[in-house]
């Protein structure tokens, strides 16, 4: 007999990030808007591209949060007691890939805070990875169940549509069954938000293929 599925469980922070001892379940922190620790990678391909080029996820339509909006190349929680090493299981969940942890580079925390028409109150901090990835585009595949296709761009557009340079920006979209078509993407597509988060992420995504040591969300 197959055991029971036990409802994932978080650990609930402070405004500091600091573990208050105590945990809830996943639907209950998002019920009450609990403090809790979320992880985030941005993805840099060059392999196969004439110049370095940045992998978006397009939400799944049925996500409780900005269904069908473009998001971070990888995001998710982390469980009750994991750590970073834990938490890059996520990667291969979400596009089909996993990094090491010494892969990827530290970019900064950022705070976020959404209350969504579906009652989801959502309070992270979110800890901002970059993985520039050895792998070609399509290496990499969306799990219908959380992404509905992957939209690579170059980093040039994807720092001109964020900044509001341009509206549009030609993309190759990755579906499920891993066809790669030729599409576009829109400013509008992507999730809004008020720290100028997807535009700042452009920039340090920009400095860093620029080579410079230090760049930070």
């Amino acid at each position: 007999m197959s055991r029971p599925h036990r409802p994932e469980r978080f650990d609930i922070i402070d405004t500091s990030g600091n573990r208050t001892g105590r945990t809830r379940r996943r639907d209950l922190v998002h019920r009450y808007g609990d403090w809790h620790r979320a992880f985030h990678c941005w993805i840099v391909v060059t392999a196969g591209e004439s110049t370095p080029a940045v992998i978006l996820q397009r939400r799944a339509d049925d996500k409780d949060t900005w269904p069908g909006a473009l998001d971070v190349s990888v995001g998710g929680h982390y469980r009750a007691g994991e750590t970073l090493r834990d938490v890059v299981r996520e990667m291969s969940e979400e596009v089909g890939q996993g990094a090491p942890v010494e892969a990827l580079d530290f970019l900064g925390h950022r705070m976020y805070a959404c209350d969504a028409e579906s009652g989801t109150r959502d309070r992270e901090i979110q800890d901002v990875y970059i993985w520039r990835t050895p792998l070609p585009f399509d290496a990499f595949r969306p799990n219908p169940e959380e992404v509905a296709a992957l939209e690579l761009l170059t980093a040039l557009d994807f720092l001109a549509l964020t900044t509001g340079q341009i509206t549009t920006a030609p993309s190759r979209r990755c579906l499920p069954r891993g066809e790669i078509i030729q599409a576009q993407v829109r400013h509008s597509d992507l999730i809004p938000s008020l720290d100028g988060y997807f535009a700042r992420a452009a920039v340090a995504i920009d400095l860093t293929i620029r080579g410079y040591p230090h760049p930070i969300i």
